[in-house]
């Protein structure tokens, strides 16, 4: 997704966060209905292969930044836990809904992709847990009426939701958590919230913050768990989708938008001279002050204009919908975010103790 060799595969991945079904997805059409059968045993959490990432184990989620300083503690002395899920990866036309886990040529393009993009800036945040699932197919965010995709979304979150049980049951101990994902990733997640922590007390009192990136969320989307209005408030949501400044795109208007830079929910105009740096999909260095923000009916403008490895898509046949920024919600925010996750917990354990 992040690579130039697959440049139509990323313009397909844009459409997809966009809401915009074009011709050329036939090229990811699975050739057979959905089976269980078909996406591969499901996973067993207890086998930590079958985790992208997990504490005191080498991940992708390690590699560091140039000129980004180690923190004073080590993952494993951290107050916090990171749940994080992964974003659609599985493009290639192999005849599945659902990419079975031994796909290990996507294990590793899922590793050295978002692992490496996403999971890295919360890797010196708390514990990191990131399981591999058996994730849908992108094709299932446009085929929306084959009775096909919504039993592999399903089965994709039937797996986040098992790791996460796992989780709970054998690795949290009590330990306050944050929940990160993006795009397909925040699909899953959004509805774990709803389905294990919304109405949960004692879940909800351990969240410390769930970063809902790159999907349709709603200010109102949960019963207990309200936006975060500033940097340091905890037990609730974050989210935002990024697209080009001037965009307007109607089926976005009244999300919730939580601006990167001032973690605030207002409309005012967040300068770049307060982003402490951006990342480029190439993952070799820091570009400080890459873009502004600001919230925008349903979207978060940035700067059409910044150094390159910020790839924008423009979406063919969207008179309205200029470009979006949707493989890199995270990337152009990378250190306001990795700071603000790492100032949440310190403000959790304030409240705490």
């Amino acid at each position: 997704m992040y690579q130039a060799s697959s440049r139509r595969v990323v313009a397909v991945a844009s459409l997809g966060a966009c809401g915009v079904l074009s011709s050329c997805l036939n090229i990811l059409r699975p050739v057979h209905k959905f089976s269980v059968e078909a996406a591969g045993p499901a996973p067993n959490y207890a086998d930590t292969t079958h985790w992208a990432a997990l504490p005191c184990h080498r991940t992708a989620a390690q590699q560091r930044l140039p000129g980004l300083p180690r923190p004073a503690f080590t993952p494993a002395d951290t107050v916090a836990d990171v749940f994080y899920v992964h974003p659609t990866t599985y493009f290639w036309r192999l005849g599945y809904w659902n990419a079975p886990l031994r796909l290990h040529r996507l294990r590793r393009f899922t590793d050295r992709t978002c692992l490496r993009n996403q999971a890295s800036l919360f890797y010196d945040v708390g514990r990191l847990y990131a399981p591999r699932y058996r994730q849908a197919t992108l094709y299932s965010f446009f085929a929306t009426k084959n009775p096909s995709s919504p039993l592999a979304l399903d089965l994709a979150y039937a797996d986040v939701k098992a790791a996460f049980q796992y989780y709970l049951k054998h690795y949290n101990h009590g330990r306050p958590f944050i929940i990160a994902s993006h795009s397909q990733g925040t699909m899953h997640a959004q509805r774990l919230l709803h389905e294990l922590i919304d109405d949960n007390p004692q879940l909800r009192k351990q969240l410390i913050a769930a970063y809902l990136v790159g999907r349709k969320v709603k200010p109102h989307e949960y019963q207990h768990l309200p936006p975060l209005r500033d940097s340091l408030q905890t037990g609730g949501i974050i989210a935002w989708n990024t697209a080009s400044r001037g965009t307007e795109f109607a089926p976005y208007r009244g999300l919730l938008v939580t601006n990167p830079l001032t973690w605030t929910l207002d409309s005012a105009a967040a300068p770049a001279s307060i982003n402490r740096g951006g990342v480029p999909l190439t993952f070799k260095r820091i570009d400080p002050h890459v873009t502004g923000a600001q919230i925008h009916h349903g979207l978060l403008w940035a700067d059409p204009t910044h150094p390159p490895g910020y790839r924008h898509l423009h979406i063919p046949g969207e008179k309205d919908l200029a470009a979006s920024y949707h493989i890199v919600d995270y990337n152009l925010f990378y250190l306001n975010v990795r700071e603000n996750a790492r100032a949440r917990v310190r403000a959790w354990v304030r409240q705490k103790h």
